[in-house]
């Protein structure tokens, strides 16, 4: 079976805050070009930042405590889209595309011990994704977030302002890897890059 290049897409944690999680695994589970799933933290991340500074455990162990977060997510996505299949390693990835389901990244066991992923929190699940997409043999990446970016920011632009975590802008920059970030009102543009037919609500509100 021939593959189209697969595209590594970030769901921001905020999207659960904001109610458009639903709506947009709808457009995720509509792909018809493979695509990999990177869960933000959310709630789940920042009760981890929120304990950290109750409790005052080191940023090694927040980290992997963020990462967990990650999972959490990944599991609430599971629950929402059944299209979508869990994946730990580079491998379950190519499987789930050869079944044409959606891999969803639990990123744990790929990220503990990777060296180019630092254990602080320079690195959130935007620098995760980028880093999936470079150990993919340097996938584009798009980031899906609860803002709009202006055209022609630049990463370390984004990583100034807070946009993106300063590990995405290194390694987008390092890999040359193609990125964009979509925000509200751009689902159609989402439904573009991966091949599925927007509906009439999606046109509608875009």
């Amino acid at each position: 079976m021939t593959l189209q290049a697969p595209l590594i897409l970030k769901l921001g944690g905020s999207l659960v805050e904001t109610g458009r999680i639903g709506p947009i695994l709808d457009i995720v589970a509509r792909a018809k070009h493979p695509i990999a799933v990177v869960p933000g933290g959310g709630p789940f991340a920042d009760a981890v930042r929120g304990a950290q500074k109750e409790i005052g455990y080191s940023d090694a162990a927040a980290h992997r405590m963020a990462i967990l977060a990650m999972h959490q997510m990944a599991i609430l996505f599971l629950a929402l889209q059944p299209k979508l299949v869990p994946a730990e390693t580079l491998a379950d990835f190519t499987q789930a595309w050869e079944q044409e389901r959606v891999p969803v990244w639990l990123p744990l066991r790929l990220s503990e011990n990777d060296q180019d992923v630092p254990a602080d929190w320079s690195i959130t699940s935007d620098g995760l994704a980028a880093r999936l997409a470079e150990r993919l043999g340097g996938r584009s990446v798009v980031l899906v977030k609860s803002c709009r970016v202006a055209p022609g920011v630049t990463p370390a632009e984004l990583a100034r302002d807070g946009v993106v975590d300063p590990a995405f802008a290194d390694i987008v920059t390092r890999a040359g890897l193609d990125w964009l970030i979509l925000g509200p009102g751009e689902e159609v543009e989402l439904a573009r890059l991966i091949g599925a037919a927007p509906k009439k609500a999606e046109l509608s509100s875009s």
